[in-house]
């Protein structure tokens, strides 16, 4: 099992967690409210019901607290968890711990989902003797850009790219628009205007594959390719002298990751950790203790 990261810093604001809070609760809590039980002294704990990498947990602990109660974080994000353990505490009266236990339980169980599915490929490629990066796509749900990026990292995972305006990523949509004998014009552009950056080019076939590589490309994003398509494209770039880096994309999941990997991938490009299924914690919220 490959080593997890330190813990990983609060990436929402309080206005993100706090916006988050007003739509679940957006004029009260009319059960908790109606049984005059706000006032009462509670205490809260999260636990793990089975094994997970943790993450969210200090944006869970920070919505305790603007509600109004104070919340303690035990196991941080990127920390590994067992069926048991104590992921976070948190106490102040039962109006608003009751307020903020759900949003805050399924935020972390999102996240930690996120994180465990990363982490399971990273560990599969590591056991398998294969020291590539896994990165994940900008394929996260709209709107959760910062917190999904904090799973992956969480999961020893590396993001992909985190949006647009960061790197050069040539699809066939931009590539439609460029006449194919200007391909090659196209990609010494990019490389004018934009020097400190490498020119990652998006193919459909090993035709396209080598010819961009003939054009320049230093990344290949292989869409849809087999691990025995990388493997015989990777041989035929080398027969030409041509070594760009490799990275399959499109269906890469932990079924098949430890093959594109032997094929000779360089990474692994996916996005199927942002649609696993939510890890499990265990909320429990009583009368705090006097």
């Amino acid at each position: 099992m490959t080593t997890s990261p330190p813990g990983i810093a609060l990436c929402c604001t309080d206005s993100d967690l706090s916006a988050l809070l007003h739509e679940d609760v957006p004029f009260g809590d009319l059960t908790t409210n109606s049984l005059d039980l706000a006032g009462r002294p509670a205490e809260a704990s999260f636990a793990a019901r089975g094994p997970m990498v943790v993450c969210g947990i200090e944006e869970a602990a920070r919505m305790f607290q603007l509600c109004g109660a104070t919340a303690q974080v035990v196991v941080p994000s990127g920390g590994l968890a067992a069926a048991g353990d104590i992921l976070l505490t948190a106490q102040g009266e039962a109006g608003d711990v009751l307020m903020a236990w759900k949003t805050a339980q399924t935020l972390a169980e999102a996240l930690s989902g996120i994180a465990s599915a990363a982490r399971r490929i990273v560990d599969a490629l590591h056991d398998a003797g294969h020291d590539i990066p896994l990165a994940c796509t900008r394929k996260n749900f709209p709107g959760t850009r910062a917190l999904s990026a904090k799973a992956v990292r969480a999961g020893g995972a590396v993001m992909h790219r985190l949006g647009l305006s960061e790197t050069l990523l040539v699809f066939p949509e931009h590539r439609v628009f460029i006449d194919p004998a200007a391909q090659a014009d196209a990609i010494s552009r990019l490389r004018r205007r934009q020097p400190e950056k490498r020119v990652v080019v998006e193919v459909g076939s090993a035709e396209e594959a080598i010819a961009m590589a003939q054009a320049g490309a230093d990344v290949l994003q292989l869409e849809r390719f087999s691990p025995a398509q990388l493997s015989e494209l990777r041989a035929s770039l080398w027969a030409l002298g041509l070594k760009p880096l490799l990275a399959p994309a499109g269906g890469v999941t932990l079924a098949n990751a430890v093959d594109y990997a032997r094929a000779g991938a360089d990474f692994l490009v996916s996005s199927a950790p942002y649609f696993a299924a939510p890890a499990d914690i265990r909320v429990r919220i009583q009368p705090q203790a006097t």
